[in-house]
């Protein structure tokens, strides 16, 4: 009997440590999530642009619009993409943006030197691309060429885009067949300065950017410029600490942050399919990673900007892993669920940091490292980071709802890592939306979460699982990896309980 009360005892607290426990205040949510966290990121890059988004006008055999896929245009318009950053990366400091505009037959040629040399005719261009930010609902983010352009070059594209008459630049606009401006706000200045963009040091690009910023005026009230400075790589504390001390703060809207989930630089990456749970494990110690630089980096803008008035945007961020041998371009991965573990983190991630992040780039849209798209001819696919993307949209500029979080550990190899995430937001209605990840590998979590502040009498939910970390969707299977409608849920009181799956994604709505 003895012995049977002691086993029930352990059961007890194993079961105790296996909790989840969330805690919200709805009625102390006050910051917004700014819908700019979900952008997206397009480069001139592998088959990204040429052969994925754009096949071209005169291609009979995919229905497109001015040359962009119809599929991907509605794909696109699913996801509520808020902005679309382009024509780069590494591409923006080499790219002449007049060599990009005009009658397409009349355009010079152009070498890919960053991804890998290859001949683009530049027939996607400024108008291709800012067209179909207008299709989409996005905003435009243009990413200025710093490292090999002038300060001419880019106040030109600036008042090419944006002065309504009266300019050279504007004429040479409505010659081209666009009469009104786009009224671009996103402006970055330069890309990765520290690298591609220059192998500059932070104190030369603070001065490189007070210079450029000079010259990119505000044309009219509707285009006041929202200009990025670029910002650090992963733990470059020093870099943001140099920005923000050097950059007057009347010229810098923002300041961008880069960090991917990549286990070397310099050695293998590691496969996008039939991982290794090491592997695996890694790839979810660099995902983490991303609440450490958030913290910090914005800890020292805090420092010269306590009133948080420029905002940290993440513009590249995601998985980057080997290129697939049958991708058919550089840079071109699977798609899986462990790709959609690091969606779910590091949109929470985002989310609970709104009062400083303000906006943010996945690399890339189409095709690209982990991209929410794959295209093979007249074949299109929606990822499972595209899943995981459109049902995290309900939180794009609700009401960040605080939290407090227990979750237990996913453990692997004697090393620990949490394996539950979550955040939660309260939309225009006064639904109450909750977003859960949980990474571990093997195991499912009991989650408690309580309600305070509000009564909520409805629930329901969506859920991403799979019954392996590996699956992805094919073109010959492209829902294997699909959003199902999840019931699991008990609400009574103000609790609610219930059990996520191992490496799923799951987001619930609460109405009154």
């Amino acid at each position: 009997m003895k012995k049977l009360f002691l086993i029930a005892f352990v059961l007890v607290c194993i079961s105790g440590f296996s909790q989840t426990k969330i805690t919200l205040n709805t009625d102390l949510a006050k910051t917004k999530i700014n819908k700019h966290i979900y952008g997206h990121f397009a480069e001139h890059l592998g088959r990204c642009i040429y052969g994925g988004m754009y096949i071209g006008e005169s291609n009979t055999k995919i229905p497109n619009t001015a040359g962009v896929r119809n599929d991907v245009i509605q794909a696109l318009k699913e996801l509520k993409v808020p902005n679309l950053r382009w024509p780069g990366g590494c591409f923006a400091d080499a790219y002449q943006w007049k060599d990009g505009i005009g009658p397409k037959a009349n355009r010079p040629k152009m070498v890919n030197v960053w991804w890998g040399g290859v001949t683009e005719d530049n027939s996607f261009g400024t108008h291709d691309f800012l067209d179909l930010c207008e299709r989409i609902g996005a905003e435009p983010y243009l990413a200025g060429n710093v490292g090999s352009g002038s300060v001419k070059d880019l106040a030109d594209w600036v008042s090419y885009v944006n002065q309504p008459t009266g300019s050279p630049m504007s004429d040479l606009r409505i010659q081209n067949g666009r009469k009104e401006p786009w009224n671009v706000k996103i402006w970055g200045v330069g890309n990765e300065a520290w690298g591609c963009g220059g192998n500059m040091t932070a104190e030369y690009y603070a001065n490189i950017y007070r210079q450029y910023a000079t010259f990119m005026k505000d044309i009219t009230p509707e285009s006041k410029l929202y200009k990025v400075a670029s910002g650090a790589s992963s733990d470059d504390f020093n870099w943001t600490e140099t920005l923000m001390k050097n950059i007057p703060h009347s010229q810098m809207s923002a300041l961008a942050l880069h960090h991917y989930s990549v286990l070397s630089w310099v050695e293998t990456k590691g496969p996008s399919v039939g991982f290794s749970e090491s592997t695996y494990f890694k790839t979810m110690q660099e995902a983490w990673k991303m609440e450490e630089f958030v913290t910090k980096h914005s800890t020292i803008m805090d420092k010269y900007d306590p009133e948080k008035k420029i905002d940290l945007i993440v513009d590249e961020w995601g998985g980057w892993y080997d290129t697939d041998a049958e991708g058919k371009g550089a840079l071109y991965q699977q798609n899986t669920m462990r790709d959609a573990m690091i969606a779910g983190l590091t949109l929470n991630i985002f989310n609970n940091h709104a009062d400083r992040v303000r906006g943010a780039n996945l690399a890339q849209i189409v095709n690209v490292l982990q991209a929410v798209i794959l295209t093979n001819e007249e074949k299109m696919l929606l990822t499972p980071t595209f899943h995981v993307m459109k049902m995290y949209n309900v939180h794009q500029d609700a009401t960040l709802v605080p939290m407090t979080i227990e979750s237990p550990t996913y453990e692997f190899s004697g090393k620990k890592l949490t394996a539950v995430s979550s955040s939660a937001s309260k939309d225009a209605s006064g639904a109450l939306n909750i977003s859960i990840t949980n990474i571990d590998y093997r195991k499912s979590h009991e989650i408690t979460i309580s309600l305070r502040g509000e009564d909520f009498s409805k629930v329901s939910g969506q859920i991403l699982a799979s019954s392996n970390i590996s699956d992805h969707n094919t073109f010959e299977q492209p829902n294997k990896v699909s959003v199902k409608d999840f019931s699991g849920t008990k609400l009574e009181k103000g609790v609610l309980k219930l059990s996520i799956p191992a490496y799923s994604v799951l987001v619930l709505t609460l109405k009154k």
